[in-house]
C-alpha cells in the first residue's frame, strides 16, 4: 500500500511587494501595499543613488522587525523601553554574508531586561528567516503581447460576442 502524500499547500503570503524598473539605470520603484519607495544603486555602482540599495533594504527590514518586536515585547511586559535604535552592517567573509546588529535601548531598564531584549532580538521573525534561509521559487510570466496584437484580439472577441449579423438589441426605457 502506498502512502498518500498531502498536497503542498501554499499559505497566504505574509508580505507582498511589486517592483518595477524605472527608465534610469538600476532604479526601481518598490510598492508594498499603499507604500512606495525607490531602490537604486549608489553612484559608484553605476546607479543614481535615488534610494536604498538592495542590501540596504534587507538590513532595513531586519532592523525594522527587530525594533518593532522589541517595542511590542517590552510593552506587553510593561517595561519602560522608550526607544530602540538598531545599527546594522552587511559584509562578506569567505563568500558568506555576515550581518552585524547593534542595539541601543533607551529607557530605565535593568540588566536582566536588557539581556532579555537582546535575546528576543535573536528570535525575531526576519532574523529567523535570514538565519534559516528561504526557499525561493522563480517563475516566468508569459511574454507580453504588443498593443497592436492586443487590439486585434479585442476586435476578434467583440465580433464573437456581438456579430454584425446579430447586433445586441437595446430598447429604450427597459432595464
Amino acid at each position: 500500500m502506498s502512502a498518500i502524500m498531502p498536497a503542498r499547500i501554499k499559505e497566504t503570503p505574509m508580505a507582498r511587494v511589486h517592483v518595477i524598473t524605472k527608465p534610469t539605470p538600476h532604479q526601481v520603484e518598490i510598492k508594498a501595499g499603499r507604500h512606495s519607495i525607490a531602490g537604486d544603486e549608489p553612484h559608484g555602482m553605476g546607479g543614481g543613488d535615488a534610494g536604498p540599495a538592495p542590501y540596504d533594504l534587507i538590513l532595513g527590514g531586519l532592523g525594522a522587525c527587530t525594533a518593532i518586536t522589541l517595542r511590542m515585547y517590552a510593552a506587553r511586559k510593561g517595561w519602560p523601553l522608550e526607544e530602540v535604535t538598531v545599527d546594522l552592517s552587511h559584509s562578506l567573509e569567505e563568500k558568506r554574508s555576515q550581518i552585524s546588529r547593534r542595539l541601543h535601548l533607551k529607557g530605565d531598564l535593568d540588566a536582566e531586561q536588557r539581556a532579555r531584549l537582546a535575546d528576543i532580538a535573536e528570535r525575531t521573525p526576519v532574523t529567523l528567516t535570514l538565519r534559516d534561509g528561504a526557499n525561493i521559487e522563480t517563475t516566468l510570466a508569459p511574454a507580453e503581447e504588443s498593443p497592436a496584437h492586443l487590439s486585434e484580439r479585442l476586435d476578434e472577441a467583440l465580433e464573437e460576442s456581438f456579430p454584425a449579423s446579430d447586433p445586441p438589441a437595446v430598447s429604450p426605457g427597459t432595464d
